[in-house]
């Protein structure tokens, strides 16, 4: 059920294996961050607002109801911070909501970004993760009312 999800963490995993530092790990994410989408104005809401990061994040989800999965955006004002909402958007937008839901972010702790990062940049990772979990519940309730 979440081959998806954890293909996608391969790729991920993947994409650090070369990185011997922490500042290589460092820069990598931030060229993650460089890989954002820009969101418009109006999209850009206190209900698309991530609380809990360091710089200012927005989230912006919605549900393929044809095809029941959730799709991630994400504009930060820093590249850090970017790249960070990167590695998880990554891997869970275009993943159903019980997937979301059910596929923990095992590649975060292999990689062992948590300890190359501060702690106010931890908390911004865990509350992007936060976000996406709170939206895919959202959309898994909105699946299964009837």
């Amino acid at each position: 059920m979440f081959e998806s999800c954890l293909e996608k963490q391969k790729v991920i995993i993947e994409l650090f294996k070369g990185c011997k530092t922490a500042e290589e790990k460092y820069q990598t994410i931030i060229e993650l961050g460089k890989t954002q989408g820009h969101l418009e104005d109006k999209q850009k809401t206190d209900d698309t607002f991530v609380r809990g990061c360091q710089s200012r994040m927005f989230i912006r989800s919605w549900l393929d109801k044809e095809k029941g999965i959730v799709f991630f955006e994400s504009e930060a004002d820093a590249l850090i911070s970017a790249g960070l909402g990167m590695l998880l958007i990554r891997v869970y937008s275009g993943e159903a909501p019980e997937t979301i839901l059910k596929c923990p972010p095992t590649y975060i702790e292999e990689l062992h970004i948590h300890q190359t990062l501060t702690p106010g940049r931890a908390n911004g990772l865990a509350a992007v993760y936060v976000r996406l979990k709170q939206d895919a519940l959202k959309y898994y309730i909105e699946q299964n009312k009837d």
